[in-house]
């Protein structure tokens, strides 16, 4: 008897050696909290692999577009697990030819964890593909870039078949790499260095500097929305809002001009420092580029990061 199911594939994780199990972990971990509005059975770890179960299989896209959405995933497919029978294989690669959609062209790719199944991969390939051939007599085999390709996987004493896939955004589970603060700004720059260090297993806490009190909150709002956007992956623990105006101004009248974004800068890293004290994180994270505006020459980003003892990045 088949059940629906959503494999949970990744690559980095399976280099990580003697930690690959506390990555593993943390990617389950991680997912859990994704699929939490979904009616979801079970989320195990098997070899290479986490696998997804529940009961509604009206779910089935929308648990595979909120797995997709989780970093540490590389592809999720959504397929059915089935008995190892070879019967069985045959009946349920049928149902998932047809589940990718039309198609002229099509292959069997197989793959087995250990030997204890009779038929090696290639003899599953031929065998099952076959009887897809007797099936569909008015479609083709194409061994390289066909139409659709159904996947046979048997591992730890069930087949999982599949012919759907969707990319996921890859890189190391969240919570992995520790806790950053990062300098968030309304603007593009510093929500993609905050969603990079996000991809690459770290927790964000982000501090925006607000104008307030000497201009509107309207940056605080997209700000906000920022955040909302970046919710999914679950990478931002908390946002801070500095109240900065004020500092700004007193910076701006007794300062020099050329120095004024210098002070600023600094300032900024001062504050982010208390707070990565308070939230124990390790490093800092901006948004800026070398040589992108005027401000971000060598000598300016080296002036500002005089001011911080944390390793600053800037992905």
């Amino acid at each position: 008897m088949s059940s629906r199911v959503c494999l949970v594939h990744y690559h980095e994780i399976g280099l990580k050696g003697r930690n690959r199990y506390a990555f593993e972990r943390r990617l389950s971990d991680n997912l859990k909290a994704a699929l939490v509005s979904f009616p979801i059975e079970d989320i195990v770890r098997i070899s290479g692999y986490i696998l997804v179960t529940f009961a509604d299989e009206n779910v089935t896209d929308a648990v595979a577009a909120a797995i997709a959405a989780t970093p540490g995933v590389v592809r999720v497919s959504t397929g059915w697990r089935c008995g190892r029978e070879f019967d069985e294989l045959c009946a349920q690669a049928a149902i998932a030819l047809f589940d990718s959609g039309p198609f002229d062209t099509f292959r069997v790719s197989s793959k087995r964890s250990n030997t204890d199944f009779p038929l090696t991969s290639l003899e599953v390939n031929v065998r099952v593909g076959a009887y897809l051939c007797e099936l569909v007599p008015d479609k083709k085999v194409k061994l390289k870039n066909p139409d659709t390709e159904v996947h046979i996987t048997i591992v730890q004493g069930s087949a999982y078949v599949y012919s759907r896939s969707i990319h996921g955004v890859g890189g190391l589970p969240v919570g992995s790499a520790g806790r950053v603060v990062s300098l968030l700004s309304a603007g593009i720059d510093s929500p993609v260095a905050t969603w990079k260090m996000i991809r690459r297993g770290a927790v964000a806490i982000c501090v925006h500097f607000s104008g307030r009190p000497q201009t509107s909150d309207a940056s605080e709002h997209l700000v906000r929305e920022i955040v909302e956007a970046l919710q999914p992956a679950a990478g931002i623990a908390r946002l801070y809002i500095v109240a900065f105006g004020d500092y700004q101004r007193e910076i701006s009248l007794t300062c020099p001009p050329e120095l004024r974004v210098i002070m600023y800068r600094r300032l900024m890293f001062c504050v982010a420092e208390r707070i990565a004290e308070i939230e124990h994180a390790g490093a800092l994270v901006t948004g800026e580029s070398l040589g992108q505006v005027a401000s971000q020459t060598l000598a300016n980003i080296r002036a500002t990061d005089d001011v911080a003892e944390l390793p600053v990045f800037r992905p």
